[in-house]
């Protein structure tokens, strides 16, 4: 089968995403929010979540599947998240999948949620030239993958020890009484703001850090750094220069990201390098990563902002790729695992 076409249901965290592909054209991206839900309490809440999801899958598959102008009996296969992610989310997702894929008499793919990151690219750029890198980089991960084979052979090289980038974005919004999510508002204060006003830390990135933890990630200092600046700022009687912190801080974090990832490209030997995750939409990480990478000649490669975020046409990438390799279906007796690996491309 050489053109699969394939509905990915995406339902990880806090966004229900539907997409609908046919190989690696897309046909359909519907994403429903549930991010308005969770503004009062300042992150994500889990039960919320996963009414949230319970509300939106249906009319989200009916939006996708009238986008792309196909009958759900035409399908090819039933992708869905298995993991990682918030457990009693991806039961929703899970639960809705195998629903769908036993009605149709459909193969049912349960994909990792991170390889959905990288897959996505190749609805937009085609194939992606092997080995890649891929720096992934959302509010719950951030991530440095050899890919060597997008359905079969994906290491992980480095990840955070702590704070993913997304959520110091948030609770760094939290200290300057920004809203949630954190970075797309942090993202827009730093355009006024001097990246060099202040000298934030950069995690991990010591003589003796770089030994133990050479690709690997920390942002918790980072956020404390901040707070505790801010802090003393207030106990001084200082006004908070807004822009020029928020600046200083994404500097901080498109630093570190941007030098760890050439340096483990250049440590690989690949050739390409890929950005996916939520944060990729970052304009800042954007485009110093462009700047580096073209300074140290390797292609970079980036998605589209839409399709950075959470949604289920990455879903359906990974499976289309997965059904091109002959990557046998999970079945209907695949359970959710908050925790999979990245190794784990399909359950």
């Amino acid at each position: 089968m050489s053109e699969p076409l394939v509905l990915g249901l995406e339902s990880s965290c806090d966004e229900t995403g539907v997409g609908i592909v046919r190989g690696r054209t897309l046909l359909a991206n519907e994403v429903a929010s549930s991010v308005d839900l969770h503004v009062r309490f300042g992150g994500v809440v889990p039960e919320v979540a996963s009414r949230a999801h319970l509300s939106a899958l249906i009319p989200t598959i009916e939006r996708a599947a009238e986008k792309a102008d196909i009958d759900l009996a035409d399908l090819d296969a039933v992708a869905v998240t298995a993991g990682p992610g918030l457990m009693g989310a991806l039961v929703v997702g899970l639960a809705s999948a195998k629903a769908l894929a036993a009605y149709l008499g459909k193969p049912l793919y349960g994909v990792n949620h991170l390889v959905g990151h990288v897959a996505v690219d190749l609805l937009d750029h085609g194939e992606l030239p092997m080995p890649s890198l891929a720096l992934l980089v959302s509010g719950g991960h951030t991530s440095l993958l050899h890919v060597e084979d997008i359905a079969t052979r994906i290491t992980e090289v480095g990840s955070t020890i702590d704070d993913a980038a997304g959520e110091a974005y948030d609770k760094v919004a939290r200290v300057l009484g920004l809203p949630y999510p954190g970075g797309p508002v942090i993202d827009k204060a730093a355009q006024d703001g001097d990246p060099t006003a202040i000298r934030f830390p950069r995690g991990l990135t010591a003589r003796h850090d770089l030994e133990k933890h050479r690709f690997d990630f920390s942002f918790s200092g980072l956020k404390t750094s901040v707070a505790r600046w801010v802090e003393q700022r207030r106990l001084d009687g200082g006004e908070i220069p807004l822009a020029d912190v928020a600046a200083s801080f994404q500097e901080a974090v498109c630093d570190v990201l941007t030098a760890k990832t050439i340096d483990a490209a250049q440590h690989l030997g690949v050739n390409s390098i890929l950005i996916g995750g939520g944060v990729a939409a970052n304009s800042r990480l954007r485009g110093l990563l462009e700047e580096r990478a073209a300074a140290a000649g390797f292609e970079l490669r980036r998605p589209r902002p839409a399709l950075c975020t959470d949604n289920g046409a990455m879903i359906a990438a990974v499976a289309s790729e997965a059904i091109r390799a002959g990557v046998r279906p999970s079945g209907l007796g695949i359970s959710a695992d908050s925790g999979m690996p990245v190794g784990t491309v399909v359950a």
